[in-house]
């Protein structure tokens, strides 16, 4: 009876993992904010910078660099902050809100394994409209591949780390999904100020370039760029972006909370 009762009795497996993938993956598509927002507009911007003329000439009078080259790596950055902020927090606090996860806690699978599975769909997200924006601007508007392979694939790992755990963090400490939008926007429209949406990097004064040194999508979009002209990052850009990395994990798993 013992060794009947082991059999039947559920386990957690990856079986049930893929499971929760495929869940979260078919809430992804009916609600696309990560394909809208993280997909569709970095793209549709590439498109748009890739057909106006001005963006084919040299940031400014000192540099070789066009706009076309400076802003594929800010578009990155834009994907990974629009995914990362937005399409990742939100669901879980939705799900926490919503007592999801309370219940998902009283079953064999665990809860955490939703934070996998979240992690899971918003990560083809990014790696996808990465994948579009860089082949994009290699393909049809003139930009030269990554010079500096591993570089470039190092620097966006560590800045899909960084944001994604930046995500994490704000989906620990909110109280419900206004709050999260709310927090997320916030830190959304700095971030990209200094990543260079707005006024290209290389054209900010040293000391707003110098504090965007210390930001997770400001170190990004400088070590994607090395890489594009085929320098390896710098390292304290990496550097900056593994430390966003590490404490914005260990504060997410501090302060999350499963209801």
């Amino acid at each position: 009876m013992t060794s009947s009762a082991a059999i039947s009795l559920p386990r957690p497996s990856g079986h049930s993992l893929r499971h929760l993938i495929v869940a979260e993956t078919k809430l992804a598509y009916r609600v696309p904010v990560g394909l809208v927002l993280g997909v569709f507009i970095p793209v549709l911007l590439l498109v748009i910078f890739g057909v106006s003329p001005g963006f084919k000439r040299p940031i400014n009078p000192h540099t070789t660099i066009t706009f076309m080259t400076a802003y594929v790596p800010v578009l990155m950055a834009l994907t990974l902050a629009l995914i990362g902020l937005v399409s990742l927090p939100i669901p879980l606090v939705m799900h926490r809100e919503r007592k999801y996860l309370r219940r998902l806690s009283a079953t064999p699978v665990a809860p955490r394994w939703l934070l996998a599975a979240q992690v899971a769909v918003n990560l083809v997200l990014a790696v996808v409209a990465m994948g579009l924006i860089v082949g994009g601007a290699v393909l049809f508007f003139g930009v030269q591949a990554p010079a500096d392979v591993g570089g470039f694939l190092l620097a966006a790992v560590l800045a899909t780390a960084s944001l994604f755990s930046l995500g994490l963090f704000v989906a620990a400490i909110s109280p419900s999904p206004p709050v999260a939008g709310v927090l997320g926007t916030a830190l959304l429209y700095p971030l990209l100020y200094f990543a260079g949406l707005w006024v290209p990097r290389q054209n900010m004064s040293a000391g707003l370039r110098h504090v965007g040194d210390f930001t997770p999508l400001g170190s990004a979009v400088q070590s994607l760029l090395n890489s594009l002209q085929g320098s390896f990052p710098p390292t304290h850009a990496l550097v900056v972006m593994a430390v966003w990395a590490i404490v914005m994990t260990l504060a997410a798993v501090r302060f999350f909370r499963w209801e």
